[in-house]
């Protein structure tokens, strides 16, 4: 919880990857006594609340308008059924496992954690899968190096800026590794070694919305995905 009351009552939340100023007006004309965001809208602590960021203007609209701000991030990203799994699934992995685990819980179930490997229902060519790509999840852009094997089966992602997981995702043997941010030395080293793909992280993490809908929406709140909501990238050849 970022911002707000926790004690308010709810009855329309509105549902976004960024807190932005776009989003925030969204929520007063909506109506939306709450914005639930993946990405936080304080990375870094505010020392003064004037105006004089795009942070503090959010936090002064949000506090003048009632609305309060709750933004999930590394709790969704290692969750279990949270942004890894949902991505995985939209590529029809089968044979799912967390790629960097955290210890196993207590209760015996499988351990959360960042990222996910798992292979495609059928292999196909490196190409056809970067089309795949492309195709399911509205790519803005994509970045690619060139791969061991032409053949794709074994797939390793990790949503956000997951560019410290590439020598994890080769260890496993995956034949490609899709996330977001990364940097030239590190297309560099796994050129040739595994098939980086690296896609713009707003697009990598934008299913998060509807996560954050399908747990809320049972219990009687009324959830808008934001329509403002989009990459700041924009790309032009």
């Amino acid at each position: 919880m970022q911002v707000g009351d926790t004690g308010r009552d709810i009855d329309a939340v509105l549902l976004t990857t960024d807190v932005t100023p776009e989003v925030v007006n969204e929520a007063v004309m909506r109506r939306c006594q709450l914005i639930v965001s993946h990405h936080p809208l304080l990375f870094h602590g505010l020392k003064q609340v004037c105006g004089q960021t795009p942070q503090a203007r959010i936090v002064e609209t949000a506090i003048k308008h009632d609305i309060a701000v709750y933004s999930a991030h590394t709790s969704l990203d290692v969750a279990r059924n949270g942004v890894n799994t949902r991505l995985a699934d939209m590529f029809r992995l089968k044979e799912t496992r967390v790629l960097c685990p955290n210890p196993a819980e207590a209760d015996g179930k499988e351990p959360t954690g960042l990222g996910v490997i798992g292979r495609l229902p059928e292999p196909v060519d490196y190409t056809d899968f970067l089309r795949i790509v492309r195709d399911t999840l509205g790519c803005t852009y994509i970045r690619y190096t060139r791969p061991k094997n032409e053949r794709v089966e074994t797939v390793a992602l990790c949503g956000g800026s997951g560019a410290e997981f590439i020598g994890e995702a080769l260890r496993q043997g995956a034949d490609v590794y899709l996330t977001a941010d990364c940097k030239y030395h590190e297309f560099q080293d796994a050129d040739g070694q595994i098939g980086l793909i690296d896609i713009d992280h707003w697009v990598s993490e934008k299913h998060a919305r509807e996560i954050f809908r399908s747990i809320l929406e049972p219990l009687g709140i009324r959830c808008i995905i934001s329509e403002t909501d989009r990459t700041p990238i924009n790309c032009k050849l």
